[in-house]
């Protein structure tokens, strides 16, 4: 038993415990796999056989591992009849054995996201619904998270809340949707994902005799990070824990982050209810940042009301504060986070993350990065110009500027539906082929060109002809941002997106406002550098020289990681630059309660103790959303975080710190609160009040440097009277520095506020 002598005081007595139920509290950092993995090692040691324990996970991967350091602890042939694996698998495998008492075969069938779409799309065909109102997702969404509560679609279409919900959202007859939806996996002797925990659970209840069967032979069930568990995953654990209790559960409540796929946070936070008699350990001590990294943390998540109470600390070196850099506008943002990864001389790439709460924030650093050379990758998701949505709307642009793009023309002739589908297209091909023209002159003239379809598809192929044609004029004449913008709203591409409520409907919409952004930065910097009208077509070229770095890059060339918090939890960076900390962004505009302002704050918690060596913090004072420049504010959580761990970097001139921070909450908790407890759950810290000391030295504080050249520098200041030859005629309001570049605003008389680049403004005054 030499791997008991790796484990720290409190991880040896978690390891070691004899006595029952019993909840790890595992901080960040704090060494969670190691004593989930050494627990199991030490019951093989003690006896218990392989075969009767049973140890849950969430992913493939951390069931792997953990069974791979069994191995090498123990041996592989001690550890090779371990029931690990994830809920899904090890339901699955239960399931396939019982399948008969569910009324299906051993060998059913398991329905991926892709299946399971395919059916929810038949079922609303064949009820004749209008998929444009009940759209996939959306259905499949409402049907997962009734799954997860066990809510069948009898007990659905009971529900008084569900209906008023879906009368609300006009579905009317989502019940139906659900109904039939189960009846066609049925039929195909089918499950979806779900179906496996709910079968489960649903084949305990009603065949009790099985369930005795796997308690007697499970003596001891594991979990891994147990506050991600869901209704149904709560059920199979306590049902099958029992009647020996030897249940031992392993999380952070300050990690619970994924409550929009199901996960309760009330798992963790009452498990002391079920089991009145469990020992609750704590696992305090990172291993992973420095004293500094941790403490901020420490600050900003004891801000959360509800929470099972913990101090982590390191005993790794103090390091660095936090920086904390504010930027005038989102693009600027992204200069300054690269610009200073590029600075970092003798760092790899491979070590350093970019985090960001959206996906559609990725779009400016992978431009900025690209700028610089500098290769990137995006860790569980797709590159910005690579998502699909914006991978349709570049294709109307494409199709706009050269009728001959064929691929522009199939992606995009039926996105969003218009009826035209692939064995009309075939034809179109076909008789482009015979009679030597491109297809576009046969969507336009199918009748001259002889095409041998039905008159309505003859109309809906040029009506689509005629606003192509109509989108080729207007960029001609229209600048590449207004282009833009009325191709995604004439195409419908905007009004779909908008439409979809559910997270990739709002991922969607978020991403083709930030291809807008894109657009139009594109755009202003061409008129700072005094070029007057820039078409789609420039843009464009933009665009695939930027894409087509991507393909010159080895799978062995470093690179900087960028990534949403979410993507990242489970991973650490010696460098994280956490971005966008701006209120309606973090946390989002969708948070309204208590507890989603809790989960949000979790969050950032999150981001911050991905970091080992430096975590860099940013927001920016205005951010193009919804067509419009909006200006922002610096988010409530950065008061939520000890100043004496944060460094005040100001990128550009704002003058003022988050509001809220001249009331010096310095940080830390009095030791009379430290000790209020919930009196029925001690675990649970229910209510806290900061101490109210002086506030120490802060950067905050202190004054900013001048950012203004002096008048001689370009012979203007505030209050001169100039001339643009785009803009016209304004008056300057301000002129300064921001990362090397000479900047001037300037209010113009009919062109409103502009900022512009001294070096190319070329400014004359009058």
């Amino acid at each position: 038993m030499d791997y008991i002598d790796q484990l720290n005081d409190s991880q040896r007595e978690a390891v070691l415990y004899e006595g029952g139920p019993q909840l790890v509290i595992a901080g960040a950092g704090s060494g969670k796999t190691r004593v989930l993995t050494y627990r199991i090692a030490h019951l093989l040691d003690r006896g218990v056989r392989a075969n009767h324990i049973l140890a849950l996970t969430f992913t493939n991967k951390a069931a792997r591992e953990m069974k791979d350091r069994i191995a090498h602890v123990v041996g592989a042939e001690r550890a090779r009849y371990l029931w690990m694996g994830t809920f899904h698998s090890i339901c699955t495998k239960i399931l396939r054995r019982e399948a008969a008492l569910l009324g299906f075969t051993a060998d059913f069938s398991i329905y991926d996201t892709t299946d399971s779409k395919s059916v929810v799309k038949q079922v609303v065909r064949d009820l004749g619904l209008d998929e444009k109102v009940y759209k996939t997702n959306a259905m499949l969404s409402k049907i997962s998270a009734a799954k997860n509560v066990l809510c069948t679609s009898e007990m659905y279409a009971q529900n008084s809340s569900y209906a008023a919900r879906d009368r609300m959202e006009r579905h009317y007859r989502m019940a139906e949707v659900y109904h039939n939806y189960q009846l066609r996996l049925r039929a195909a002797n089918a499950m979806d994902f779900d179906d496996l925990l709910t079968n489960i659970c649903f084949l305990f209840r009603d065949h009790p005799d099985v369930l005795a069967n796997y308690q007697e032979q499970f003596t001891h069930v594991l979990v891994d990070e147990y506050q991600d568990t869901n209704y149904a995953q709560f059920l199979i654990v306590r049902q099958l824990g029992e009647p020996q209790n030897n249940v031992c559960v392993v999380g952070d409540d300050a990690q619970s982050i994924y409550s929009f796929r199901g996960a309760d946070i009330r798992n963790i936070l009452t498990f002391r209810n079920g089991y009145p008699d469990a020992r609750l350990f704590k696992l305090e001590r990172n291993y992973r940042s420095t004293q500094t990294i941790v403490e901020a943390a420490n600050s900003l998540i004891h801000q959360n009301k509800n929470q099972i109470y913990k101090h982590i600390y390191s005993e790794n070196a103090v390091g660095d504060r936090l920086p904390l850099t504010g930027y005038l506008s989102d693009r600027e943002e992204a200069e300054g986070v690269v610009e200073d990864i590029a600075a970092r001389r003798g760092v790899n790439y491979d070590d350093i993350a970019v985090l960001y709460r959206t996906n559609a924030q990725s779009r400016a650093f992978e431009n900025e990065l690209r700028k610089h050379g500098i290769a990137y990758r995006i860790y569980g998701g797709t590159s910005f110009y690579q998502r699909k949505e914006v991978k349709d709307a570049v294709c109307y642009f494409r199709l706009a500027a050269n009728p001959q793009d064929t691929e522009a023309l199939l992606r995009v002739i039926n996105t969003p539906a218009r009826g035209i589908g692939e064995t009309t297209m075939r034809r179109v091909a076909e008789c482009a082929a015979g009679h030597g023209v491109s297809l576009m002159q046969v969507v336009e003239q199918p009748q001259e060109c002889g095409l041998q379809v039905s008159a309505a598809t003859q109309k809906k192929l040029m009506q689509f002809g005629l606003f192509m044609a109509e989108l080729r004029d207007l960029s001609e004449t229209a600048d590449a941002y207004s282009f833009a913008e009325q191709v995604l709203n004439r195409s419908g591409l905007m009004t779909a997106a908008a439409l979809d409520r559910t997270p990739e409907g709002i991922d969607r919409k978020q991403n083709l406002d930030e291809l807008l952004s894109g657009i139009r930065d594109f755009v202003r910097q061409r008129e700072e550098q005094g070029i007057s009208f820039t078409p789609i077509s420039d843009f464009l070229a933009e665009v695939s020289l930027l894409t087509d770095q991507d393909e010159r890059l080895t799978d062995e060339t470093p690179r900087v990681t960028l990534m949403t918090i979410h993507a990242a939890k489970g991973l650490e960076f010696p460098y994280v630059y956490i971005v966008g900390l701006e209120e309606n962004l973090f946390p989002g505009p969708f948070c309204e309660t208590a507890a989603e302002i809790e989960e949000e704050r979790r969050l950032l918690y999150v981001a911050i103790t991905r970091a080992m060596v430096r975590c860099s913090l940013s927001y920016a004072r205005q951010r193009f959303r919804n067509g419009s420049v909006q200006f922002t504010s610096p988010s409530r959580f950065l008061r939520d975080i000890d100043r004496r761990y944060l460094s005040m970097e100001q990128a550009v001139p704002v003058r003022e710190a988050p509001r809220g921070w001249s009331t010096g909450y310095a940080g830390g908790w009095s030791s009379e609160r430290q000790d209020i407890r919930n009196s029925r759950h001690p675990e649970l810290r229910n209510s806290r009040t900061p101490e109210l000391r002086p506030s120490p030295p802060s950067p905050a504080s202190e004054p900013l440097p001048s950012e203004e050249p002096t008048a001689q520098d370009w012979g203007l200041q505030a209050g001169d009277r100039i001339t643009h030859r785009v803009f016209g005629n304004g008056t300057v309001t301000r002129l300064y520095r921001s990362n090397d570049n000479d900047k001037v605003d300037i209010r113009f008389d009919e062109k409103g506020d502009k900022t512009l680049l001294l070096t190319y403004a070329k400014l004359t005054k009058i």
